[in-house]
Formats: C-alpha cells, sequence, structure tokens
C-alpha cells in the first residue's frame, strides 16, 4: 500500500460515547483547508463507527463527508465482533502491515486516543 499523507490521525474512541471526534472535526477541516493531505486510521474503539449497521453517528457522516481517506484496523473490527461485510463502503479495512506502511510514508502521525 503505498499512499502519502501530510499527516495521519490515529483515532481510538468510540464516537458513539464521547464528544472527542466532535473536537477533532474542526481540526481536521481546518488542515484540509489549508491544502494538506490527511489521512485517518480508526482504532480500538474507534472501529465502531465503521459499521454499516444500525443508525450513523452525525460525527461520522461529518467525517465521512470530508475529503479525506479513512481507514479502519481488520484486528479491531474483529475484536468488537464487526464483520468486514458491514463496515462502511468509504471505510478502507486494512491489517498491521499496511498501516505500517501507512505510519511509514505520513510525514506526522497524529494519535487521538
Amino acid at each position: 500500500m503505498e499512499q502519502n499523507f501530510d499527516m495521519i490521525y490515529l483515532f481510538g474512541f468510540s464516537p458513539r460515547y464521547g464528544n472527542e471526534l466532535n473536537r477533532l472535526l474542526p481540526i481536521i477541516r481546518n488542515h484540509l483547508q489549508k491544502g494538506s493531505s490527511i489521512g485517518m486510521v480508526l482504532i480500538q474503539d474507534g472501529v465502531i463507527g465503521a459499521s454499516s449497521k444500525g443508525k450513523m453517528i452525525n460525527s461520522m457522516k461529518q467525517l465521512g463527508n470530508l475529503n479525506f481517506k479513512l481507514f479502519v484496523m481488520k484486528p479491531d473490527l474483529k475484536a468488537r465482533g464487526i464483520p468486514l461485510e458491514h463496515t462502511n463502503e468509504n471505510i478502507k479495512p486494512i491489517d498491521y502491515t499496511e498501516l505500517v506502511d501507512l505510519l511509514d510514508n505520513s510525514g506526522k502521525v497524529i494519535s487521538w486516543m
């Protein structure tokens, strides 16, 4: 997986049970307005927002409407009982090898956990 980003966010909070994503959205919008290329990897409890089943949380809808690439960790989906086929079509599932490649090819890694 060869993708280069100016920065990549690792997001590990459940969007269903906290306000962290709402606080992060304006920061991402600001970076995008400045022309930064951004990616985000949903990890740990952050993968809960990747499910296409049930009602989509407003903050996840807003995130999906931004012009940047979203990824989700396959092992974290599995650990939380979310089947790959229930992953939102706009979010690319990745494994640890692909995560390492993403991090290696990004200018900055920002952990939001």
